[in-house]
């Protein structure tokens, strides 16, 4: 895992998010967890390591920051928003979390395929939230403070963490850095106004955002202006007429950033995804049964 301070570590170089912890003087704080079965195993060894786990932190809902829970069950808490809670591994018609997940084992980590339980004795306990919150929440653990703020938008329950004494902000999938953006069902103007609310915090040099490589404030600003360039492509799209099927076939930003690790064949799919979910937003007045 990679040094982020003295005090922070977190995985930025394998499929699915960027998971950390943070060693303190009364233990450790996880925040999020490997979607890989043997990387989830390895962390939280190494975690376990720098002493005993306080609190699991889950930033949202998607299955790369949740998956992992399963082998960090424990006596410590889990902790996340009610918007992680109310989706936590929920099977959806366009997504199964439980299937998905799967999916990446046996080319990513075909080690891990012994030690995934089958669906049923998975979903009996997968390590759902045991301090479920609404709003943002403070915990101090030893002589270290973790601010719990809700940034909606990428998800409702997405949180960044924020630890002042170490200058870093879990940002989770707030930000995409140098990698391609998934929008998804997301909400681009709670999005927008979430990154203007981290903007304001001090104390901030470095951030671990939800993919991609460790960076500082400015990658909230080129999210932002990303984010916007999305929005008006499609926009732009509509105001000239084009068809839903047109716009998924012309609109594309596919070489401004590479796919995350493990998922570059997943490229065409994220453009079409991300025109057809902003293309059913910005149309919905006009298709209200979309």
């Amino acid at each position: 895992m990679e040094e982020v301070t003295p005090n922070i570590f977190a995985e930025t170089k394998t499929r699915g998010c960027n998971p950390g912890f943070v060693k303190t003087s009364k233990g450790v704080v996880v925040i999020d967890t490997p979607q890989l079965p043997t990387q989830a195993v390895a962390m939280r060894k190494l975690a376990e390591s720098h002493g005993p786990i306080q609190y699991l932190i889950n930033t949202e809902h998607h299955v790369d920051h949740i998956f992992g829970n399963y082998w960090f069950k424990g006596p410590w808490p889990i902790v996340h928003h009610q918007g992680v809670a109310d989706n936590f591994m929920v099977v959806q018609p366009e997504l199964d979390p439980y299937a998905y997940a799967l999916e990446a084992i046996p080319t990513d980590d075909p080690a891990g395929a012994p030690l995934v339980p089958d669906r049923e004795t998975y979903y009996a306990d997968p390590g759902r939230g045991t301090i479920v919150f609404t709003g943002n929440v403070t915990l101090r653990v030893g002589r270290h403070t973790f601010h719990l703020l809700h940034t909606p938008g990428h998800t409702p329950g997405q949180i960044a963490v924020h630890i002042p004494e170490e200058r870093v902000l879990f940002t989770g999938d707030t930000v995409f850095h140098k990698v391609q953006t998934w929008l998804m069902t997301s909400d681009v103007p709670n999005w927008i106004a979430s990154l203007e609310k981290l903007r304001g915090l001090p104390d901030v040099d470095k951030i671990v955002p939800g993919h991609g490589p460790i960076t500082t404030m400015k990658a909230l600003d080129e999210q932002r202006a990303f984010l916007m360039e999305w929005v008006t492509a499609v926009a732009e799209a509509i105001g000239k007429g084009w068809s839903r099927e047109e716009a998924l076939k012309r609109v594309s930003f596919e070489g401004r950033f590479p796919v995350d690790i493990g998922q570059e064949y997943m490229m065409n799919y994220i453009q079409t995804l991300n025109v057809g979910s902003l293309y059913d937003k910005l149309t919905a007045s006009r298709n209200p049964k979309r």
